[in-house]
């Protein structure tokens, strides 16, 4: 059997990823193996000549099938960094995107512009791993938030992602379907949510990653991408405090359409949008209208 070093595997597991259309191939496969080896990406670099036991060179085998197939990295390391925190992950919850950082920084900017100082409540919407409300809480120290998705399976991923970050006296996780268990009172300074946004029939052109492996219902969000907005951008005031906020993540293009649904409703001030790094509308922000429906 041959001796492999760390640079002849990182070297032959990369062409064999190109071959197999996968990007980022030379990244994936130092994560993989760095991760077998139980060191950091850096050390690798330092360790170019050393040897692979078989016993690693075993499991790293095992995690190139998988990501030949497709699996995401993050599912076959089961974590995946969000906002500087390692977030657990399994097949039952979305993969944490760059992109969803935008969303919490803005929640966190307008929490910090209010100025009042005192706490801040908030209710995530289909909260999968967790991953916004343990950012969210992590960075503002009055922030308390209910977690609410309606799957078990997601829940207690994001129950263990909560606890490693001992959390669990700030983030409440709620298993139910949407708005049910606040029973239309006026709970919540703020609702943020990243919610599925994909149209139906754009589901099978996503990449393998996507389209086999992540939870189709964290990711459909009906024939136009729309179901999501157009069921609760009017429902959500009844359980919004006086002049609370509404943040949502947004698919590419729906931003116009998103911010038409807010202003029909009649029920919000102050439509925002803001764009990501690669200048896509990404974020809609609004606030509610007082009772009276003043601006």
């Amino acid at each position: 059997m041959k001796n492999w070093t760390v640079i002849e595997l990182l070297q032959e597991t990369q062409n064999h990823f190109i071959k197999k259309g996968i990007p980022a191939a030379r990244l994936e496969a130092e994560l993989l193996l760095a991760y077998c080896l139980k060191k950091d990406r850096l050390r690798l670099y330092m360790d170019f000549e050393s040897p692979v036991t078989p016993q690693e060179l075993d499991s790293f085998r095992e995690f190139v099938k998988r990501r030949s197939r497709r699996e995401p990295v993050a599912y076959i390391l089961g974590y995946k960094e969000f906002w500087s925190i390692n977030i657990h992950v399994t097949q039952d919850v979305l993969v944490p995107r760059p992109e969803t950082e935008i969303l919490v920084n803005e929640v966190l900017r307008v929490l910090n512009d209010d100025g009042s100082g005192g706490p801040k409540k908030i209710l995530e919407l289909g909260t999968g791993s967790g991953a916004i409300s343990v950012a969210l809480t992590q960075n503002n120290l009055n922030v308390h938030v209910h977690a609410l998705d309606n799957s078990r399976a997601a829940l207690g991923v994001a129950r263990q992602n909560v606890s490693k970050q001992n959390l669990a006296n700030r983030v409440q996780l709620v298993c139910g379907d949407w708005l049910q268990p606040f029973a239309r009172k006026e709970h919540f300074d703020l609702i943020v949510s990243n919610p599925p946004y994909i149209c139906s029939g754009d589901i099978e052109s996503l990449e393998p990653e996507v389209k086999y492996f992540e939870p189709r219902g964290a990711l459909d969000g009906g024939p136009d991408g729309m179901q999501f907005y157009r069921t609760w951008t009017p429902k959500l005031p009844a359980v919004l405090k006086p002049e609370g906020w509404v943040m949502f993540e947004l698919g590419e293009g729906q931003a116009q359409a998103v911010s038409r649904l807010f202003l029909s409703s009649g029920l919000y001030k102050n439509i925002d949008i803001v764009k990501d790094y690669a200048g896509h509308e990404r974020v809609i922000i609004a606030q509610k209208k007082d009772a009276h429906g003043s601006p």
